[in-house]
């Protein structure tokens, strides 16, 4: 239903850490709902890499432009955050060196739980990135 918010165009990028060196990627997405919501009402969030599902924890998320980083765990417990309809959020994978160069497809898969609506909603979205 959402799947066309779910991995924005042209967000793909590799992220750096100390010293330069390459500690994964991040890409930008939005909310698969109409409203915003608390991270703790963040159903899932799955990131897969040329088909290969990328371990939950490797996974961070940001719905504040950066900062605040969660894991996929933390999330669950966190209601002072809210990622509002208007933002993207970024959705981080941790990987030392990042994506080898060439064509990859990454999916993204996002799901919220909303109170009125009795199974979580969400989007998938899958693109090919060149490194």
């Amino acid at each position: 239903m959402f799947d066309g918010y779910i991995f924005t165009p042209g967000s793909f990028r590799n992220v750096t850490g100390v010293d330069d060196e390459v500690v994964g990627f991040e890409v930008d997405t939005r909310i698969p709902y109409y409203r915003g919501i608390p991270l703790s009402m963040v159903d899932a969030v799955e990131v897969l890499v040329d088909g290969e599902a990328v371990p939950a924890k490797d996974i961070r998320f940001t719905a504040d432009g950066g900062a605040h980083w969660f894991t996929l765990e933390e999330m669950w417990t966190v209601a002072a955050f809210r990622w509002e309809y208007k933002n993207e959020a970024t959705v981080r994978v941790l990987r030392a060196g990042g994506l080898p160069a060439g064509e990859h497809a990454i999916t993204v898969r996002i799901r919220v739980r909303v109170a009125y609506i009795p199974v979580p909603v969400g989007g998938e979205m899958t693109r090919t990135v060149t490194v």
